[in-house]
């Protein structure tokens, strides 16, 4: 195939457009029903080089790796500013959707929410009917009739995980400021927060390894970061307690969506991630230190919803604090030699009483 800058030396604009819509057919013939133009779908998967992509609006030619490497001359490598804890399988294991139900009219402000941006994340990643789980159990229910292909939880991956690092930082920059204009020490919710952040990105990065975004995609996610970012400003600003709970709610929704893409795993209906020749990308190797042995697609999987397992339960105890004066119980030294609360199997949160 010619590349598009051999094109653009060889024909004129108009005869190149030509040039594509005639080979088209043939190259269409030729990979068992790709085309080889623009794809504006929402969703396509193609073979490249031994890579996965999806839901892509570039041209094959022009087809790279996103966020290569830089080489320098002096610097080796540059490591996470926030290294990943770790879990033990059990903790991975032990990880389960879960509820917390409104106990107030802002708890039940943040889940009517939560509830109408799922149904957008649905209605734009072409989620049908039956694909979808009993609505009278959204966060808890596993059973589908129909399950998803792997370019569509690819899709669903990436769209979750560019907004679900918003929160966090809106709510680390906000709180930065509130401490230096009054002066007053944040007692450890800072780090926590910017720290949450930075793991919801390094998620986004792992899946944008596998799959490469097109321009729709890409516009998709930008008006729904400026919604969701200013959204998310204006809402800790009037109310911090009801915004950690929606935050909360969203990652109920996260850990159900990556326990149902675990449980389609296990029932066969992913074949190319059930692949034995499948490996996760490098990045989530050496984010998560996962060993050998254990680099599955489930394996990785497994590591995320621990993750989101995690901000689930500190942003319900967030929210169940005083939101000026309590410190941040996840990184505070305990007297009597208590070890800190661990939020990953305490979907709802720790009441206040329990931390405090």
């Amino acid at each position: 195939m010619l590349s598009a800058k051999v094109q653009a030396n060889l024909c004129s604009p108009k005869q190149a457009a030509r040039l594509s819509r005639a080979i088209a057919p043939l190259f269409h013939a030729s990979t068992s029903g790709y085309s080889a133009g623009i794809r504006v779908g929402l969703v396509t998967s193609l073979q490249h080089n031994g890579s996965s992509r999806a839901f892509s609006t570039t041209p094959v030619t022009n087809f790279k790796e996103f966020f290569p490497v830089k080489e320098t001359e002096s610097i080796r490598e540059t490591p996470p500013a926030w290294p990943h804890h770790g879990y033990t399988e059990e903790e991975m294991l032990s990880v389960v959707p879960a509820h917390r139900p409104p106990k107030t009219w802002g708890d039940w402000a943040a889940w009517k929410f939560m509830r109408s941006c799922r149904w957008g994340m649905d209605f734009f990643t072409g989620m049908k009917k039956e694909q979808k789980v009993d609505k009278a159990n959204p966060t808890t229910a596993v059973d589908t009739i129909k399950p998803l292909t792997e370019a569509q939880w690819l899709l669903r991956f990436l769209f979750l995980e560019s907004i679900a690092g918003v929160p966090g930082m809106v709510a680390g920059m906000l709180r930065h400021l509130h401490s230096i204009r009054r002066l007053k020490r944040d007692n450890g919710w800072i780090e926590t927060l910017l720290e949450e952040s930075y793991n919801e990105r390094m998620h986004l990065l792992t899946f944008m390894k596998m799959c490469e975004p097109g321009w729709f995609m890409k516009l998709l996610l930008i008006g729904a970061q400026g919604v969701y970012f200013n959204g998310l400003f204006i809402t800790y600003l009037i109310s911090p307690k009801i915004t950690h709970r929606f935050v909360g709610y969203l990652e109920e929704e996260a850990v159900h969506t990556y326990t149902l893409a675990i449980k389609q795993i296990d029932e066969g209906h992913l074949p190319k991630w059930s692949d034995p020749n499948f490996t996760v990308p490098d990045i989530a190797v050496k984010y998560w230190h996962m060993p050998e042995g254990k680099r599955t697609m489930k394996d990785l999987i497994l590591y995320i919803r621990a993750d989101e397992a995690c901000h689930r339960g500190v942003n319900h105890t967030l929210s169940n604090l005083n939101q000026k004066e309590d410190p941040n119980p996840f990184v505070s030294e305990y007297k009597n030699g208590r070890s800190p609360p661990r939020p990953a199997l305490k979907a709802e949160g720790y009441e206040r009483e329990e931390v405090i």
